[in-house]
């Protein structure tokens, strides 16, 4: 070998030859996404979009079917009918938004206003007898969720035991006695404020239906502007990555039962002022109705995704349907066959929707 040195290599020589490297970007396989599959993506993202046209359809529909359905003075009778519905689909919601549920609202709602209706009737002044119910409901509401909180109960299980309990203290505290319409209007008049309303021809749009679409945007803020909705949500997807995230779950579930409450027991008030007396034994089945509104409304029962909005519009659904069946002739058993078959095809809908991204 010569003892001469081998050319070294300088930067100019690699940048040279970096020049000549290939600058094709790479480029990944992408999935050609048939119509369906779009638009299962976009029913997923705006959950309220199914409920809206389902809604929109059935008007539409019976509206041919039974003309006089049309009518304003029908479709308010509809709103004032799901205003009560309505109120609990939306306490409902937000349990069920953390994948729970509560069958004891009903329960809630009757032995708050029993509570309102007795206080006021008996000489308390109303806004006291409104306290009181409403303090009656978050209690109870709270007593639900700290048995699935702190004793990690299924809700289903909880609510279940504490609907037969509620039933039992509502039938004691009144003794199986009504409090009269002619009470009220004579004792505590103010009760019946959110059954008045306001005249629009053949229309009449109640306080209540007024004050329903003020507390679906107030819930509706609360779920998607706030920290506590946010919670709320991420409890519902998935617990344990919101506990591991520094979410205080115990704490946010205990909150969202007792909010239901608080809402059943303002709830209350308003089933007054629609009914005009209260009963031990009223609204027996608005536990189904208000969880039929709001699978209807889209709300997934696995929770994590709903909305307020879907579940109000639910409730109209209902409404709709049962009274345009009314009108249309058609008898009461078909009426709950199309009440079951829309809960069966709304959980269907659900579940094709959750495995849209999969």
């Amino acid at each position: 070998m010569s003892g001469q040195e081998a050319p070294t290599k300088t930067i100019s020589d690699f940048e040279a030859r970096l020049a000549q490297a290939d600058k094709a970007v790479a480029q990944f396989e992408q999935d050609d996404l048939g119509l369906l599959h779009r638009i299962r993506g976009i029913l997923r993202r705006n959950p309220t979009l199914i409920p809206a046209t389902v809604l929109l359809i059935s008007v539409l529909g019976f509206g041919i079917v039974a003309p006089r359905f049309l009518g304003m003075g029908a479709l308010s009778t509809v709103l004032q009918q799901v205003t009560v519905t309505g109120f609990i689909a939306i306490a409902q919601t937000i349990v069920i938004l953390t994948a729970g549920i509560d069958l004891s609202v009903g329960e809630i709602l009757v032995l708050s206003s029993l509570v309102m209706g007795n206080l006021a009737v008996s000489g308390v002044p109303l806004p006291l007898a409104i306290l009181a119910g409403m303090a009656c409901g978050t209690a109870m509401g709270l007593f639900n969720g700290l048995l699935v909180a702190k004793i990690k109960l299924p809700p289903f299980i909880v609510t279940l035991g504490t609907y037969s309990i509620f039933r039992a203290l509502k039938l004691w505290y009144s003794g199986s006695e009504s409090i009269r319409n002619a009470d009220i209007e004579a004792q505590a008049p103010g009760l019946l404020f959110f059954g008045n309303g306001i005249k629009l021809g053949a229309a009449t749009i109640t306080y209540g239906g007024i004050m329903l679409l003020i507390l679906a945007a107030i819930a509706w803020y609360v779920l998607n502007r706030t920290a506590w909705g946010r919670h709320v949500h991420a409890l519902g997807d998935d617990p344990d990555a919101a506990m591991l995230s520094g979410i205080r779950t115990d704490r946010t579930l205990i909150s969202v039962y007792a909010v239901a409450g608080l809402i059943c027991g303002f709830t209350a008030w308003v089933a007054i002022g629609r009914v005009g007396s209260v009963s031990p034994i009223g609204f027996e089945n608005i536990n189904l109705g208000s969880i039929t509104a709001v699978v209807i409304g889209g709300t997934s029962l696995f929770g994590g995704r709903g909305s307020i909005v879907g579940s109000v519009l639910g409730a109209i659904i209902v409404g709709v349907f049962v009274t345009g069946l009314s009108l249309a002739g058609v008898d009461d058993y078909w009426q709950m066959f199309a009440a079951g078959s829309l809960v069966i095809i709304a959980v269907a809908l659900d579940q094709y929707l959750r495995r849209a991204s999969q």
